[in-house]
């Protein structure tokens, strides 16, 4: 039984993370259509408790400048995306919603940064010994 319910708090995660992508690319809130809600925002994640009690939204925000304002108002966001996650799902109980910024694209882009630098301080054809 506890692995059923792993999976299932995992698709919830899944669908969770399509719909909450969903409503912020259409700014279906009305915090969404705040000025400080700007800039390449990608929901990377969502964990759901198996008790589907507690969410952990991770967020990534691709200009640094915009990532304050964005985690801001979804944070002023929680009490009505706690409603529309509870209506949507038809979870019986809303979650408490905790997001965590992820850097984890930005990181990437440096990792590859990198590699490239790298390569190309290589010479191209190495001596034969």
């Amino acid at each position: 039984m506890g692995k059923q319910a792993f999976s299932r708090a995992s698709r919830l995660g899944t669908s969770i993370q399509k719909e909450l992508a969903s409503m912020i690319n259409a700014k279906q809130l009305k915090e969404f259509k705040d000025s400080r809600f700007a800039g390449l925002i990608s929901v990377i994640d969502v964990r759901v408790t198996n008790g589907y009690q507690h969410l952990d939204i991770f967020l990534s925000v691709l200009e640094e400048e915009h990532r304050k304002g964005v985690l801001e108002v979804m944070k002023e966001a929680i009490p009505s995306l706690r409603g529309e996650i509870c209506r949507r799902f038809k979870l019986r109980v809303a979650p408490s919603i905790h997001f965590h910024l992820d850097n984890s694209i930005e990181r990437s882009f440096e990792v590859w940064s990198l590699l490239d630098q790298i390569s190309s301080s290589e010479p191209e054809n190495k001596p034969k010994s």
